[in-house]
């Protein structure tokens, strides 16, 4: 039962940090002319990089349980 929570918390967190991650980006990096269709829109940005969060939290180990 633990073991499934803390994967919801870590793919939370991944989500969470991806879509910061995807805010900052587009604000400071992001598409001046807003020719680019990802980087021109925050919303975008923010989808994407909370995706790319949870799939690099999929990654995470979680140890086992000793029983």
């Amino acid at each position: 039962m633990i073991k499934k929570n803390i994967k919801y918390v870590i793919y939370s967190v991944g989500i969470i940090i991806g879509a910061l991650g995807g805010f900052l980006y587009w604000k400071y990096v992001g598409c001046a002319s807003g020719t680019c269709p990802l980087q021109s829109s925050a919303t975008f940005m923010i989808i994407y990089g909370a995706i790319a969060g949870v799939l690099l939290a999929s990654f995470v180990k979680i140890p086992k349980e000793k029983s």
